[in-house]
């Protein structure tokens, strides 16, 4: 055995499974950029399709909120109905940027493995309470990564932002000179590119994470190939007890196969190595059928349960071979076998029938064993 096989290195990849028993836990990738980037990229272009209804909702909902009845002054139990009111009116504005961001969220993991729930996932794992686990999360592996992240992070999105207001810092400036709704209309214009600038950073954080989380999720998947061979046994049985199975299944069909030889009306026989029991009910049947056929012991076995149930056993040695080969259990002889058969089938009813005289002749039968004028 290698040494990496004695270490329990994970090598393989995780079997089907192993993949579906994990999606059953609720173990699936996740990736948080790209979560929030779906989210924010998102809100932004709800904002840039719904600005204006939603700029119209807040501003009746602002001249609500800042004039409100004189009556309320008092009457303060009407406060609380009249706050509810505001709020409601809030969200009606709003609901187009929420609607947006809520499917949004749901975009992040279906992208990744689909949605699951799992109550396992909800359980408490008090393994994380370990203080060795806890300086495992600090100083290994994925928190290098998520360090990295981190600088790419601040990199891409501070690199983005940096850059639109660097270009524009100057028109930022000029807002104060500017009469109210001009200056309104570009520090909004401005606020967009913003935005859709550290969106597109973000997205491309995402871009990055995704196939990382996605890969370091089969990663940790992965199995030794002492539990490959495990799961390969329990999903297909163990072979002792695989093995044992076929013994029983097969004992059943010898099993039947005896009590059939009793209904047949010959067994052609090799003499000693080879044995077919045909029966044949020129009614029911459209050619003579195997009942029972075998080599060795089951050959000798039917010789005897033919011996003690008086079924006439026609010597044959190449007719026995040939139907051993070609013949089926239950089914009906080849055809090119029928009339060789039919010669022992013949030889047979005479015997039925001989009440003494001379004894009839044995037939003597020249048939191909191969059925191709030769070995194959």
């Amino acid at each position: 055995m290698s040494e990496n096989e004695e270490a329990g290195e994970k090598t393989e990849q995780p079997t089907e499974k192993r993949l579906r028993d994990a999606r059953e836990e609720g173990n699936i990738p996740r990736s948080r950029e790209l979560a929030t980037a779906a989210v924010f990229g998102a809100s932004v272009l709800a904002l840039m399709a719904f600005s204006g209804s939603m700029a119209a909702g807040g501003k009746a909902w602002m001249k609500s909120a800042l004039s409100p009845e004189a009556g309320l002054r008092f009457e303060p139990n009407g406060l609380f109905s009249h706050f509810g009111h505001l709020f409601l009116q809030l969200m009606l504005a709003m609901w187009p940027l929420l609607l947006i961001c809520l499917l949004a969220s749901f975009l992040a993991p279906v992208a990744m493995g689909g949605l699951r729930w799992s109550n396992k996932s909800l359980m408490p794992q008090f393994n994380r309470l370990s203080p060795m686990a806890g300086m495992k999360r600090l100083y290994g592996a994925e928190a290098i990564a998520e360090f990295i992240k981190s600088l790419l992070r601040i990199l891409f999105v501070g690199a983005a932002a940096g850059l639109v207001v660097w270009h524009g810092i100057r028109p930022l400036r000029d807002l104060v000179h500017q009469p109210l709704e001009a200056a309104i209309v570009n520090g909004l214009g401005f606020t967009l590119k913003l935005m859709l600038a550290t969106g597109g950073a973000m997205m491309l954080l995402a871009a990055i994470d995704a196939p990382y989380q996605r890969w370091n999720w089969m990663r940790k998947l992965k199995m030794t190939r002492e539990e490959l061979r495990r799961e390969m046994k329990e999903s297909e049985g163990s072979p002792e007890v695989k093995g044992r199975i076929r013994q029983m299944q097969q004992q059943l069909a010898n099993r039947r196969m005896m009590e059939a030889v009793p209904t047949a009306d010959v067994v052609v026989v090799n003499p000693t190595h080879y044995a077919v029991a045909l029966k044949y009910d020129g009614g029911r049947m459209g050619a003579p059928t195997v009942v029972a056929l075998g080599v060795d012991e089951t050959a000798l076995r039917i010789r005897e349960v033919a011996d003690g149930n008086k079924v006439a056993i026609v010597s044959a040695p190449p007719l026995a071979r040939a139907l051993y080969r070609e013949g089926q259990l239950g089914k009906e002889i080849p055809v090119r076998l029928y009339s060789a058969v039919a010669q022992v089938l013949s030889y047979v009813y005479q015997l039925r029938t001989w009440r003494g005289g001379p004894m009839p002749a044995a037939p003597s039968i020249d048939v191909d064993e191969f059925g191709k004028g030769g070995r194959p």
